[in-house]
């Protein structure tokens, strides 16, 4: 069994190129193209969005890879105005050398290492991975042996959001009153980037400041994924 820290990788992307071309698509509807100066975008962006005109954020979009647990791939997609692509637990037998004939869990941000909860969490993972490695070998297909594994389990999915989809998710998952402790872990960081690069479009959503800076999902670039 191997465990891991989340991590999210992040399509390259141009955050100016982004707003600039959202500022181009707010200007049609006020036909105020002949406004557009160097840094005009700024503007128009903060007053779309506050004046809840977000249809035109709506034309660009960022894609990413994110390396969380089960619990998070079946959470998310619930978000229809957005595309995934997830690691299906059907197919995947991770009972097999490909797999090096181990699970891929993922650290849970809620137990300490160290702690009692934390030795019975990983005793609970080596137990469930003992059982399907077994399983498989027993001849047990993945559909069957999906059933017992456990949320802890390391999923990957591909999303790609427009950003006025990123803001919903980014405000919804970055809540301390509504997002997983999984969902923070991967989502704060991720908002977090995006505020620096692209302030006009992020600055405005809060999220769980009291969420610990040492549980944050690494943020990587997607040419980096292996």
């Amino acid at each position: 069994m191997r465990i891991f820290d989340p991590a999210v990788y992040i399509e390259k992307y141009d955050g100016m190129k982004i707003m600039k071309n959202i500022e181009k698509a707010a200007r049609t509807c006020y036909k105020s193209e002949a406004n557009i100066s160097e840094d005009s975008y700024k503007r128009i962006i903060t007053n779309c969005i506050k004046s809840g005109h977000e249809s035109v954020i709506e034309h660009e979009k960022i894609s990413v890879k994110v390396f969380g647990d089960l619990s998070l791939m079946q959470d998310i997609p619930g978000h229809r105005l957005a595309s995934f692509s997830n690691e299906s637990t059907r197919y995947c037998n991770y009972g097999k050398d490909k797999y090096e004939n181990q699970l891929r869990i993922i650290k849970q941000p809620h137990f300490e290492k160290g702690t009692k909860l934390y030795e019975e969490w990983e005793k609970c993972m080596k137990t469930i991975e003992e059982s399907y490695v077994k399983m498989s070998n027993m001849g047990g297909k993945p559909d069957q042996l999906r059933m017992i594994l456990s949320l802890s389990t390391i999923g990957e999915m591909n999303m790609t959001c427009n950003i006025r989809e990123w803001r919903y998710i980014l405000r919804r998952h970055c809540s301390a009153s509504y997002g997983h402790p999984s969902a923070r872990q991967v989502f704060i960081p991720l908002l977090l980037k995006f505020k620096e690069d692209m302030p006009e479009l992020f600055s405005d959503i809060e999220y769980d400041e009291e969420f610990p800076k040492e549980k944050y999902a690494k943020i990587l670039p997607l040419d980096k994924y292996q």
